[in-house]
């Protein structure tokens, strides 16, 4: 579960509640290109906007129709206590595995992040995936804290931001976090520019913003890198460099939500205000990077 390519879904959505019949047509999709995970309620699942609810009816779903392909649910928010209320619906709702962020309105130091870890991982009966974001959690993991963490019980993977984009230096910051926490621990690259680097330096899985919503090539990426194929994967990826720098400059929820309303995979609007996908001529721009990818 927390190896290989796991897809990050959207949720869509609109003011008035969440697409189900969409949100399932879109995990049907990923079970039947065969990624590894399908992780519902990431920052692509705009998890930080829904309601306990609506966040235990999208597990729900994802379990329900991702077929033999293992549920992920994002857990964050920012209480302790919601955040064990969260993980319980998760494992009610059948996820294989939760993921959690440090969601905080005040900056929160290395000892209450251990904390929360600490409180949560010792209630679950499921393995978690430490999410590490800080472009839009603000907090800033340790390697240190990392090695900590780590150790807690049900902790199965880190999913750091992202690579440097040397491989010789990517291959150093793999090796010194492996270097602190235990082996049955996976490490995970995010920021989808990086994980051709990162997979080929060592990382055992791809968290990926990509995958949610075009899987084919995300797989391709993934695969060539497991089988060492390693200028193939750098080369795929390279392949996308315009669709990268659209995600570093609008972000990339706000460019995947807008290349789904494009190829008609979601209704226009579906995300949450005051979030809005991309109008005008970076709209056209991204159409036009998506018809010479060929990505539908």
């Amino acid at each position: 579960m927390f190896s290989g390519l796991s897809a990050f879904p959207l949720t869509p959505l609109n003011e008035k509640g969440i697409d189900e019949a969409v949100f399932v047509r879109l995990i049907e999709r990923l079970n039947a290109a065969g990624v590894d995970s399908v992780c519902a309620l990431g920052s692509t699942g705009s998890y930080a906007y829904l309601t306990r609810h609506e966040r235990l009816r999208v597990a729900q779903l994802a379990v329900q129709h991702a077929g033999d392909v293992p549920v992920i649910a994002g857990i964050g928010a920012l209480r302790t206590r919601d955040v064990l209320e969260l993980a319980q619906d998760a494992q009610k709702a059948g996820a294989g595995g939760v993921l959690l962020a440090p969601v905080s309105y005040q900056k929160l130091s290395d000892d209450e992040v251990f904390g929360l870890f600490d409180a949560v991982t010792r209630s679950l009966s499921v393995p978690l995936c430490v999410y590490d974001n800080p472009a839009t959690t603000h907090f800033e993991f340790s390697d240190e804290l990392h090695g900590r963490i780590a150790q807690l019980p049900n902790v199965a993977s880190i999913k750091i931001p992202g690579v440097p984009a040397d491989p010789e230096a990517a291959r150093a910051r793999v090796d010194l976090l492996r270097a602190l926490i235990p082996r049955h621990v996976t490490i995970g690259v995010s920021g989808d520019a990086f994980a051709a680097t990162g997979l080929n330096a060592g990382c055992e899985a791809w968290y990926s913003v990509i995958a949610g919503l075009f899987p084919q090539i995300a797989l391709a990426i993934t695969r060539n890198a497991q089988a060492g194929n390693a200028r193939e994967a750098t080369g795929l990826s390279g392949r996308l460099a315009p669709l990268w720098a659209l995600f570093l400059q609008y972000g990339s929820l706000r460019v995947i939500a807008t290349a789904a309303e494009l190829r008609g995979l979601v209704a226009t609007p579906c995300l949450p205000l005051p979030v809005k996908s991309l109008q005008g001529e970076v709209r056209q721009r991204l159409a036009a990077i998506l018809d010479e990818l060929e990505l539908a």
